[in-house]
């Protein structure tokens, strides 16, 4: 007899286990579950099998090949779409010409088959299926019979209102070739809804045959964990697991196991297994084939698959770990956690109960991980974002990572350079800076420590000494639970991309550079940091044209409690302005604000300026790196508003000039530049982008319109302290107060809207609206820009986020959010097809 072997499932319930594998070739103890179904053919007899193949096929060909290593014939049946159990059987009828049996690939059973096959031919039956009974029946077919053993009924997964017996369908059947008759090829068909039905219908029932003996549907992880338990109990018969060494412990081959080491069975050891001193293993337990279990480990209850490692002191308590992962020192791993393939997991990672990982993710060190991690690779995808290397403070970026990274940094640069390093004066940033001056020194880079500098001196710093980079720790300015660790270059600009990689290719290898004792680098306070910063600021700005007159004079200035205080006062004393200064003492406890208090800080800074009638007023951020303005009336000013309105002082004094803004910027600058003769660039809306930019001497004003300025002529970075200068400067050359220069702009309207995706869906949205819009996406700095005359789109995927941005600017308000609503859906649409 023939055994057709259905092995096409994709076992989504059993995500992250079949990622890379169809639900037949999971790893059950010592083999994959359909290797426990070929043992219980050859059991019975049945040696000539077909199996039906479908998701990820090739994965069980490679590995079964045509059967001989197993014992077995194998023919294979390809299916190129589902077509549902008796559609992928009826395939494979070409193989079929007498008397067969169809079982899953995917369930554990020792169901004698023999007893099966003799019931069908005693019946003379057309079908038989094969019945159990189980205490839950909701998961399962429920068949009922009469006296005579037809079936008479199929309820496919019913209520418990519904349930009128515990007798379940195992998907296990003895056929005729002739009930294939009733299915067409290539069509979808069901057993146990469409063909037995069909077949009670018409008068030919099947029959069922209620059998004796161990069945279970690996179908989620629970049943997966009981199986595998069941296995390594005896309470199921499968082919020996291997050499017995006494206490219940099963082992495959060769084996290191310490002398000190505890295990209390059941417990299977696959092939050359290392379990290390101190470890204790509490069954049942698998640890697969070239998996080591480091000093001192604690495992109990769990599955640990092949080639994988656990570090010193991890637990691991009721969960799974896939192939080829690696558990670092200390990590913690709680009951019903599942760590798909190929996953890396740093040291003192806590994975919360119930929690997945996807294959191929990271989990950063010292992180506790309370939702499954799936689309992405956070832990990370990537260690660098729009903002440097970020995460939350001792969870994503510990002092242990915080080393690693600037490890990682100095690797890449040659033995015995110089790194700037910096940070804000924030006990946090403190602990994290130290962690990375460790991390740079043990790979032999001499370290420049700048203290606590406003970010822009800082960067200059970096570019004006014979440093070969920069690092500056800080916090986010979005969240004060977030680090930012930005890295520089010689030139005190962002890492490009290609440099980024070279530090994340070095991480995440480990190839650190370890430098001898006598190479290790040193740790020296920098000198002349700000006086060099000030001679440059003094004489970008020709002190001869000053004192201004006082109506350009006058400012009002929030240096919101930080580093700034310490260097802006001074130079403005310097150039003769008249200062009115707010928040001026450094204090590292009100370096955050929330956007409340922000914005009850930018309303404080507006009636100041109001009331004194100054030019206007500035607020710096933290860094020094962004300014945000307020004007003689009161206004707070848009950040869009105030780089249209330098742009035009800029214009203005300098006739022909370009600027450069990014592609989100509205019309407005063209019609600014169209006025005075200049011309405009767009740029992507990366900082690095807008840095890159600021290498070209020829252009004069950089914005991103929200609060970044940069004057090339001074440096390549935004800096927020010349900003607010070079405004006093602009303004009085112009003739003009910053209020007036704001009240003449034209007006604009924009809109933009976010739309969340699937990480692996951006991809294909952005290859149909390529296609779609394929001149726009040829002449856009970035993503796709549509132009529509007056008004325009942009659809711009995020760089860090799983999402989508639409930006627009219309003739009016209304248009704007119109432009933006249709476009939104054109993308929602896309990524539903995706």
């Amino acid at each position: 007899m023939k055994a057709v072997v259905m092995a096409g499932g994709e076992g989504s319930r059993l995500r992250p286990l079949t990622i890379g594998r169809p639900k037949p070739m999971v790893p059950l103890v010592n083999k994959p579950v359909l290797g426990h179904i070929l043992d219980l053919l050859k059991r019975h007899g049945i040696n000539q099998i077909v199996i039906t193949v479908q998701y990820l096929a090739d994965v069980i060909q490679d590995y079964f090949s045509d059967g001989s290593g197993f014992g077995v014939e194998i023919e294979y049946s390809v299916e190129d779409v589902p077509l549902g159990t008796a559609g992928s059987v009826r395939r494979a009828a070409r193989y079929l010409d007498d008397t067969f049996l169809v079982v899953s690939g995917d369930a554990l059973t020792d169901i004698n088959l023999s007893r099966v096959i003799e019931f069908h031919r005693a019946k003379c039956a057309p079908a038989t299926v094969t019945l159990t009974r189980v205490a839950n029946p909701l998961e399962y077919g429920v068949v009922t019979t009469d006296d005579q053993g037809r079936i008479n009924q199929f309820l496919e997964k019913p209520g418990w209102g519904q349930v009128v017996s515990d007798t379940v369908n195992t998907g296990i059947y003895v056929l005729e070739p002739a009930v294939l008759d009733n299915i067409e090829e290539g069509q979808v068909c069901d057993f146990s809804h469409d063909l037995f039905p069909l077949m009670i219908e018409e008068g030919a029932p099947p029959y069922g045959f209620v059998a004796e003996g161990y069945w279970t549907d690996v179908g989620n992880f629970e049943e997966y964990m009981r199986a595998t338990a069941d296995i390594l109990r005896d309470r199921v018969w499968v082919e020996p697991l291997g050499e017995h060494i006494g206490g219940d412990i099963y082992c495959a081959g060769d084996r290191d196991i310490a002398p000190d080491a505890q295990l209390y069975g059941p417990i299977f050891l696959g092939s050359d297994v290392k379990i290390k001193g101190g470890v204790v293993i509490h069954g049942p337990a698998v640890i697969g084939d070239n998996a080591v279990v480091d000093s001192h480990a604690n495992i109990e209850r769990g599955v640990i698959w092949g080639n994988t490692y656990v570090g010193e002191r991890v637990e691991v308590r009721g969960a799974l770990i896939g192939r080829q992962c690696s558990i670092k020192a200390r990590a913690m791993i709680f009951e019903g956690a599942i760590i798909g393939d190929n996953t890396l997991v740093h040291e003192n990672a806590v994975i919360q109960p119930n929690v997945k990982i996807w294959p191929d993710k990271e989990v950063e060190a010292g992180a506790t991980v309370v939702s499954s991690i799936i689309w992405g690779s956070q832990g990370r995808r990537n260690l660098f974002g729009r903002y440097g290397v970020t995460g939350l403070v001792n969870v994503d970026l510990t002092p242990e990572f915080a080393a690693r990274l600037g490890t990682a940094y100095a690797s890449t640069l040659h033995k015995g350079a110089k790194v700037a390093v910096n940070r804000e004066a924030h006990n946090t940033p403190r602990v994290l800076k130290r962690a990375v001056l460790s991390g740079l020194s043990v790979a032999g880079i001499h370290v420049l420590d700048v203290q606590s500098q406003p970010l822009p001196v800082a960067r200059f710093y970096t570019r004006d000494s014979a440093a070969a980079g920069g690092i500056h720790v800080r916090l986010s300015p979005y969240d004060n639970r977030v680090v930012d660790i930005k890295f520089f270059n010689a030139g005190g600009l962002d890492l490009n991309a290609r440099d980024q990689r070279n530090v994340e290719s070095v991480f995440f290898r480990e190839d650190f550079r370890r430098a001898y004792l006598d190479e290790i680098g040193r740790i020296d306070y920098a000198a002349d940091v700000v006086s060099r910063y000030n001679r440059r600021f003094l004489d970008v700005l020709n002190r001869e044209r000053w004192p201004l007159d006082e109506t350009y004079n006058q400012i009002v200035v929030d240096y919101a409690n930080a580093v700034t205080a310490l260097v802006l006062p001074e130079l403005l004393r310097e150039l003769g302005a008249d200062v009115i200064a707010v928040n001026a003492s450094l204090d590292e406890t009100k370096l955050f604000r929330s956007p409340d208090e922000f914005e009850e800080a930018m309303v404080r800074l507006s009636s100041i300026t109001r009331a004194l009638g100054s030019n206007f007023g500035a607020r710096l951020d933290v860094g020094g790196e962004r300014v945000f303005l307020t004007s003689a009336d009161g206004q707070i000013i848009d950040a869009m508003d105030a780089l249209a309105a330098v742009a035009e002082l800029v214009l203005q004094i300098q006739p022909g000039a370009t600027i450069a803004v990014p592609t989100t910027a509205p019309s407005l600058f063209d019609t600014l530049a169209e006025a005075h003769g200049g011309r405009v660039r767009r740029l992507k809306v990366t900082p690095q982008a807008s840095m890159e930019a600021g290498l070209d001497s020829s252009i004069a004003l950089i914005g991103d319109g929200r609060g970044a300025f940069i004057f090339p002529n001074f440096t390549p970075f935004p800096d927020g302290m010349f900003t607010i200068a070079k405004i006093m400067q602009l303004t009085a050359g112009a003739g003009r107060r910053l209020l007036d220069a704001v009240r003449q702009l034209p007006p604009y309207y924009l809109s933009r809207a976010r739309i969340p995706c699937r990480w692996e869906s951006k991809g294909r949205v952005m290859r149909l609206l390529s296609q779609r819009y394929r001149e726009a996406a040829q002449h856009s700095a970035e993503g796709i820009r549509i132009d529509l005359g007056d008004e325009w789109v942009l659809i711009l995927p995020d760089p860090d986020e799983p999402c989508f941005h639409i930006h627009a600017e219309g003739v009016s308000p209304e248009g704007a959010r119109d432009l933006v609503d249709k476009y939104s859906s054109l993308v929602s649409g896309l990524l539903l097809e995706a």
